[in-house]
């Protein structure tokens, strides 16, 4: 199998929950950094822990235009992206755009410099999958007029074009779809399923599950995802690849582990909506993303409602509560 060294390294969506994580990453194997970002769902204090690095840096920029770096890079990694249901159906036009003009800059950027070309591509392509597990040659069940067809759509066109950059300019891309993805970082009010129930459990309150909770989730841990995303650049397979864990959980068994970590009470179900469902909603603020130190090998997440309200109380994500999705990875793309 093909393994890559890289010097320099951009980017896009840097201070988004899984950008600040690669950058870490990065940093810590020694590479130059530069994050790109608009903030327009990310908070510049999700760097703070990267700022002390003389080898990174940060660019506020929206990457739907030309990406501003004048020294070579080795490599591009292309997160930028509102992810979060509540953000991207609250920025419907711009998760568009920066699957489409975004992705195309990022393109742009590695072709000048022969650079390697890593998509952040979603489990989303997949759509309403009539397939489980969904193997990447699955090409899914998909409704391209919906509301959340704004984000699955986007991705899907940032794969397209980042194949035809592939085929028609020989720019060396991969294509990696991320399956749900937790840990430090992780903004407390977005409405993903687990800084909800923490959240939740955090304020005493019963953690709200949909239905009968049997629905399944691939839930894999941040530095997981982001040694996937390293390791997948340093091959030379092109993907598409998931990166998740194989092992799926119940929403229910979510609950009653963040139930076991936290010491809450009880759970409640929910027949139409939850904090665990994908509706919109209000974008969420900046201003309450959670504390993170920028140590890719950090564990503990802060910042959250409960705390806000005085209880003081966090959860370390690396002991017991990383232990209930958790699983070794073995990155081979060779195939």
């Amino acid at each position: 199998m093909t393994t890559r060294r890289f010097d320099r390294a951009v980017v896009t969506g840097g201070a988004g929950f899984v950008g600040a994580h690669l950058c870490a990453l990065l940093l810590s194997e020694g590479l130059e950094v530069t994050a790109v970002d608009n903030l327009a769902t990310s908070s510049a204090a999700t760097l703070e822990g990267l700022r002390r690095h003389d080898r990174f840096r940060f660019v506020r920029h929206d990457v739907t235009e030309a990406i501003p770096h004048e020294d070579r890079v080795d490599v591009v990694f292309h997160l930028a992206s509102a992810a979060s249901p509540r953000d991207y159906l609250a920025l419907p036009i711009e998760t568009l755009r920066a699957g489409s003009h975004g992705t195309e800059q990022a393109l742009e950027l590695a072709r000048r410099d022969g650079a390697r070309f890593v998509l952040a591509s979603t489990s989303e392509v997949y759509g309403d999958p009539l397939e489980h597990p969904q193997h990447e040659r699955y090409w899914g069940n998909v409704n391209p007029v919906g509301p959340r067809s704004v984000y699955d759509e986007a991705k899907r066109y940032a794969e397209a074009l980042t194949s035809a950059y592939r085929r028609e300019h020989g720019v060396d891309t991969a294509i990696a779809r991320i399956f749900n993805t937790y840990g430090p970082g992780m903004r407390v009010n977005d409405g993903r399923m687990i800084p909800a129930f923490f959240t939740q459990a955090l304020a005493g309150e019963p953690l709200t599950v949909t239905g009968t909770g049997k629905q399944t989730r691939s839930i894999c841990y941040v530095e997981d995802t982001v040694g996937g995303l390293v390791a997948l650049a340093r091959s030379g397979y092109p993907g598409p690849v998931n990166l998740g864990n194989p092992d799926e959980l119940t929403v229910r068994q979510v609950a009653e582990r963040v139930k076991q970590i936290t010491g809450s009470s009880s759970l409640s179900s929910a027949s139409t909506r939850s904090s665990t469902t994908r509706s919109g909603g209000a974008p969420t603020s900046p201003s309450h993303a959670t504390s993170w130190d920028g140590n890719p090998r950090s564990t503990r997440m802060t910042g959250s409602a409960a705390q806000r309200r005085g209880s003081g109380r966090s959860v370390a994500l690396s002991s017991d509560a990383q232990g209930f999705c958790r699983r070794p990875f073995i990155y081979d793309f060779a195939g």
